[in-house]
This record gives C-alpha cells, structure tokens and sequence, in this order.
C-alpha cells in the first residue's frame, strides 16, 4: 500500500464517518496545491510529480467520497483480505429483499409507484448505512489486538453487504 494512505492524502482524520463538506473541501484545497497547470513553468520532473499526486489527490477522494468504497478501504488497510462480496447474508433480510424486488416488479412503468418504493428503498439504505457507522465506531475504537475486532469486521461485511443489495435494488428500479 502506498506509503500516505488516502485519508493523509486529504488531510481528514482515518475514520468511517466524514463529513461530506469537509471532504469536499479538503480535495479541493489538495487539488489545487498539486494540479498540473500551476507546475507547468516547471521542470519535467516537477510536472511528473504533480501529474502523480493530482492522480493520487482524486483517487482518494473518488475512494472516500463513496461510504462503500470507505469502508472496503479501511478494512483492507487494517489487513482485511475477505473478498467484499463474500458476507454471508441474514435469511430474514434476504426474504424481506426478496419480498422489495417483487414490489419493484410490479411498480415497473408506474412512476408514482417507483418514486414511492424509491423513496422507502432509499430510507432503508440510509438506515444500513447509519448501523454502519455505529458500527465501525466500535470498531474503530477497538484496540487492534482485541480479538472483537476481527467480529465487528465480520459484521461490517454484512451490512456492507445488505447496503449494496438495497443500493442495487434502488437502481434497478428504474433500469429498463
């Protein structure tokens, strides 16, 4: 892994929850200092460099602008190698998925039936996402020699992974 991990890259703290605006803020401010067009007066290894770092400046931020791609990141930084789709899934949030993409079936083509189930979709992706956060905060704050941690890890690859599935059926529901 790169020596500066993205999170020092942007100047935010190594955590699952940002704020958005700060993240925005922090490329912005990062991309501006080592874009290329302020180093073209420069030598061809300066304008190197700042190409480097502009490429490493947006993967960072298109890295932790997405909670998903955030979390897979900080797992795999603390040496998580489980592949991300590999969660074993609860049989009580399969049948209730089951259940969604039915009613997404029938909505297909019924705009006010589509934004509605969007809408319950969408909370119900935004409450994945919050269990998330409460859980890498334990996690987080988990000494990395407790054995717990490596359970919140597993834990996180499920909700991980039922956030995906709701995301997927968000975008399906309008797929044609």
């Amino acid at each position: 892994m790169d020596a500066v991990n993205h999170f020092e890259r942007l100047g935010l703290p190594r955590r699952f929850s940002i704020d958005p605006a700060q993240l925005d803020r922090a490329y912005e401010e990062r991309s501006r200092a080592v874009h290329p067009d302020y180093h073209l007066g420069g030598s061809a290894g300066e304008l190197a460099a700042s190409l480097d770092l502009s490429a490493a400046v947006n993967e960072a931020y298109n890295v932790l602008r997405d909670p998903f791609s955030r979390a897979d990141y900080l797992l795999r930084s603390d040496g998580d190698v489980t592949p991300p789709g590999n969660a074993k899934l609860q049989p009580a949030f399969l049948a209730e998925m089951l259940e969604a993409r039915e009613r997404a079936e029938v909505a297909r083509g019924k705009p006010e039936e589509v934004t509605k189930l969007e809408t319950e979709f969408r909370s119900i992706l935004e409450g994945e996402i919050g269990k998330l956060a409460l859980l890498f905060s334990r996690y987080e704050a988990c000494p990395a020699v407790d054995p717990s941690r490596a359970n919140f890890g597993t834990q996180i690859r499920t909700l991980l992974a039922q956030a995906k599935y709701v995301r997927r059926l968000i975008d399906d529901l309008h797929a044609a």
